[in-house]
């Protein structure tokens, strides 16, 4: 469609809000006589009279044919402005920013190749990762501070929407010469006998560790506290205690060991953004990269 025949349409649908040649040419900042000659000039391209011509000092009306073409009109415009919010968001594909929340463990462990992957894929994104406690990404997804997060989907957040659920085990991790390393698995309440090192209060599996000692009415024998995990790792090698985490944190240390908790307990995870809010082109595609990624 040709651009000055967009811009009398544009003009036309003022007009029929309006009422008024005058009224809208002053909202449009065009003179009067141009707003009637592109008017008149429409309505040679279709071939129909669309306003009532009367008393300048009523109201203009629409024609049975002008209301007909005021309702094509919305239809036409509305299209046009979203292909241009879509092609303006996939040219800030090529240049934009995704604020992306996990827990250290994950930012560290599981989301490097997904992080790699989607930067190679986007090179002109910008990403920007914030490690902190479930509770606390849930906050900043909620206040807009964050795009999307990695978070405990298990109870749900009512505010959130989730996407790209994924399933882990917590694990109790050993020195390969601790006792209990000879088990298959052990149980909330031979973990709760050993000294421990955990998490802070806030994030999603010292959550899951808690929730599943007060189920079976033990208290843990917490000995320190770090979201630092090589320090994590190195006061387990130093008997300080034993600890939680997901298995995939040890698989390349020699020196120790992890064993499954019997009942299993499980994080459930999800990538959630603000529920009833607009989701970026840009976090979108990475949502999309993340669930091709782990397929593959």
């Amino acid at each position: 469609m040709h651009l000055n025949s967009i811009k009398r349409l544009e003009y036309f649908s003022d007009i029929a809000i309006s009422g008024s040649f005058s009224k809208s040419a002053q909202r449009l900042g065009i003179a009067q006589p141009a707003l009637s000659i592109a008017i008149k000039k429409l309505e040679e391209e279709t071939g129909l009279k669309l306003i009532n011509r009367g008393n300048r000092t009523m109201t203009l009306t629409l024609t049975s044919d002008g209301k007909v073409m005021l309702k094509h009109a919305h239809q036409i415009l509305a299209d046009l402005a979203d292909a241009g919010r879509e092609l303006t968001e996939l040219r800030g594909l090529a240049r934009g920013e995704i604020n992306i929340g996990a827990s250290a463990m994950l930012s560290t462990y599981f989301l490097p190749s997904v992080l790699i992957g989607f930067k190679q894929a986007y090179p002109g994104v910008r990403i920007r990762l914030v490690e902190a406690g479930t509770h606390t990404l849930e906050q900043m997804i909620v206040d807009g501070e964050l795009d999307i997060a990695l978070l405990q989907s298990v109870p749900p957040n009512d505010d959130i929407r989730y996407a790209a659920k994924l399933s882990e085990q917590v694990v109790a991790c050993l020195p390969i010469d601790h006792e209990l390393a000879q088990q298959s698995s052990i149980s909330i309440e031979q973990y709760s006998q050993q000294p421990s090192v955990m998490f802070r209060q806030g994030y999603y599996l010292r959550d899951a560790v808690e929730q599943r000692a007060h189920q079976a009415k033990v208290s843990l024998n917490i000995q320190f506290e770090t979201n630092l995990i090589d320090l994590l790792k190195q006061l387990v090698r130093s008997d300080v205690g034993i600890a939680t985490c997901l298995a995939m944190i040890v698989e390349n240390e020699s020196d120790l060991c992890v064993r499954p908790f019997e009942p299993a307990i499980r994080l459930e995870l999800a990538w959630g953004w603000k529920k009833n809010h607009y989701l970026s082109k840009a976090a979108q595609a990475f949502l999309t990269f993340y669930e091709n990624h782990v397929q593959n």
